[in-house]
């Protein structure tokens, strides 16, 4: 039987992706002055005021302040209208120093034998429905959003538009898990107060309908543009006018959209937040990992989607386990514990082994704090660091490792396919 399934996505402007920017681009600069670094930076933003608090164990100094700024300048806040502006904000720091207890489980003479940051579990996932093998309601929503973005910066068309946004895609699937129809699309979007509000809603419907969807359509691949038909329900600001929003209209925290960040509802999720970490937390670093895995093994054709499970204990290097699941869409005449036993033989999930394969070590992580952590393209760029003493450094990075599809071969030949 036909069943729905929804994902949403949040704007690189919503108080919570603002509060996951600040918190991961601290991260990217201690990595950038001294890549051994142990970070754990919380955000919390709200009307004119940005408070940072966490703990850190490194050798460089940074001005976080200017960090913070910088970050809610380049989203769009520069406006005191908004109430939350980056020039004028407040930004208070908290920050201290890494407990010592936690610290001695982590390091260890040997780099090898790094102990894992916390203990959990971490899933990643991997379906062949779009190109980037994401799910398709979760990567429409992210396309939705990038796109309002695009538009607001080029100032072309609707310039009204303000950063502050939500959009939420509900997908028709058959009983072979296929995706055949649009539902309904939400979209939520800030905008500057600029008429009368039936004539403002109306108007913003429209735009987003003539503008934003006929952009996202041609974004996907062809078999997918059909599903882009006169049949779909349009939700659009449908609470009325949205002219207070950012952290003004609601505070932002790190760590508060972990499904937005990575399947949108679909696979799992282990609870773990990633951003405002260093990849010694393995909430991050084996999130990554078993992406990477779940990717590779899509595309190799093993199953058609797959779910990875790993576990820690603080401390200890080696996981408790590693889970696979395909959910029955197994190509290889093996189990699913089989292809589980595969993996753990042919992907060494020890955390320094997870820093070293995806090269998680280098200052990469401000990309991921919007618009998801998974399905993105990974790209080699140059980017310049400033610490609180005003040393500069440009680094040549490697961006989303974990969305290669360098282990594919690997794992053709491990299978037998």
């Amino acid at each position: 039987m036909p069943y729905l399934f929804t994902s949403e996505s949040v704007s690189e402007g919503h108080p919570d992706k603002v509060a996951d920017q600040i918190s991961d681009n601290l991260v990217d600069h201690f990595l950038a002055f001294d890549p051994d670094s142990k970070v754990a930076c919380e955000t919390l933003v709200t009307t004119g005021q940005v408070v940072l608090a966490g703990e850190v164990k490194s050798e460089t100094y940074l001005d976080v302040q200017t960090l913070a700024r910088d970050v809610i300048r380049k989203i769009g806040y520069t406006k005191s209208e908004y109430m939350f502006e980056a020039h004028s904000c407040g930004v208070l720091s908290a920050i201290h120093e890494q407990s010592p207890d936690i610290n001695q489980g982590v390091e260890r003479q040997s780099a090898e034998e790094q102990g894992a940051g916390d203990q959990g579990m971490m899933f990643g996932y991997a379906t062949n429905e779009t190109e980037n093998f994401m799910p398709l309601a979760l990567d429409l929503s992210h396309r939705i959003l990038k796109e309002l973005a695009a538009v607001r910066r080029a100032g072309e068309k609707m310039t009204y538009l303000r950063p502050d946004a939500k959009s939420q895609v509900t997908i028709e699937y058959d009983d072979n898990h296929r995706p055949v129809r649009i539902d309904s699309i939400v979209v939520s979007t800030q905008h500057d107060e600029f008429g009368a509000d039936d004539m403002m809603l109306a108007t913003i419907r429209q735009d987003v309908i003539d503008y934003i969807i006929p952009a996202v359509r041609d974004q996907v691949k062809p078999e997918l543009q059909g599903l882009f038909t006169d049949t779909i329900t349009y939700h659009v600001n449908p609470t009325g006018k949205f002219v207070i929003g950012g952290p003004h209209g609601d505070t932002g925290l790190t760590g508060r959209k972990i499904i937005v960040d990575t399947y949108g509802g679909k696979g799992a999720h282990g609870g773990g937040a990633f951003s405002g970490k260093d990849p010694s937390k393995v909430d991050r670093s084996a999130a990554y990992a078993t992406r990477h895995i779940a990717k590779n093994l899509v595309a190799a054709g093993v199953a058609d989607e797959i779910l990875v499970q790993v576990s820690y204990a603080i401390g200890v290097a080696k996981p408790t386990n590693i889970y696979v699941n395909t959910n029955g869409s197994s190509k290889v005449d093996l189990t699913d514990a089989q292809i589980a036993q595969r993996v753990s033989e042919l992907f060494d999930m020890r955390p320094y082994a997870i820093e070293q394969r995806l090269k998680l070590r280098n200052p990469i992580y401000l990309d991921t704090a919007a618009y998801g952590h998974m399905g993105r393209q990974s790209e080699t760029k140059e980017i310049t660091f400033r610490n609180g003493s005003g040393e500069t450094k440009t680094l040549t990075v490697e961006t989303f490792t974990w969305e290669k599809l360098d282990y594919v071969e690997q794992v053709k030949a491990a299978f037998g396919l």
